[in-house]
């Protein structure tokens, strides 16, 4: 009894919570996303060279043997590049 009560009320509690919907972006909020699409641009741009930095790093170093250890910096720069691809996802999801 007390249990279905419970699950009752927070039935209540939560249907009484707004949702804000997609909603209207605010005049002059243009700039904003042409702020953010330059953001994006430039971060996929920094994991390009990243990558490209990791790899030359990895040819050079790699006859003298320390190749090896700069995988754990690929991996690091991979992680960074999934992280900035589901970015909007990732809000969209926590939102």
């Amino acid at each position: 009894m007390l249990l279905s009560k419970a699950l009752h009320w927070s039935g209540v509690i939560i249907a009484e919570v707004p949702n804000p919907g997609t909603g209207t972006a605010p005049p002059g909020s243009e700039g904003i996303l042409t702020i953010l699409q330059w953001v994006a641009w430039i971060v996929f741009a920094l994991a390009v060279v990243g990558i490209l930095v990791t790899a030359g790093t990895m040819m050079v170093n790699n006859r003298r043997g320390e190749g090896g250890e700069h995988a754990g910096r690929l991996s690091w720069v991979l992680g960074g590049c999934i992280l900035a691809s589901v970015a909007s996802a990732l809000v969209g999801a926590l939102i």
